[in-house]
């Protein structure tokens, strides 16, 4: 578990990202909508890098392919920067990312 001095929604969202259950996947997926604020989505960015459960990988997988268009370059993000790209690939030529997404990191 990370030691931070983050409170607030923040800190609920890493907790949730640590755990990388796919229930807390879900709950953090769920912030990125059209109500979003800019600084929740950089929450959201900022967690989803703490995810190295397994199975919580396998859930933002799912999202990647069946999440809102804004969940799924979320997503794309997280394989981009894990070096995964043939998931992303496979999204992109899906057409469910963009080229911008797709080659995002």
């Amino acid at each position: 578990m990370t030691q931070n001095k983050f409170t607030g929604q923040l800190y609920d969202l890493i907790i949730k990202a640590e755990s990388g259950d796919p229930d807390d996947i879900d709950f953090i997926m769920k912030n990125l909508n059209s109500e979003s604020t800019f600084a929740l989505t950089r929450f959201v960015d900022f967690s989803l890098g703490l995810v190295t459960n397994e199975k919580g990988i396998a859930r933002i997988e799912y999202y990647l392919f069946n999440g809102s268009q804004i969940q799924r370059n979320y997503s794309s993000l997280f394989f981009n920067r894990r070096g995964d790209w043939q998931i992303v690939q496979k999204a992109f030529q899906l057409g469910l990312i963009d080229e911008i997404q797709a080659f995002a990191r």
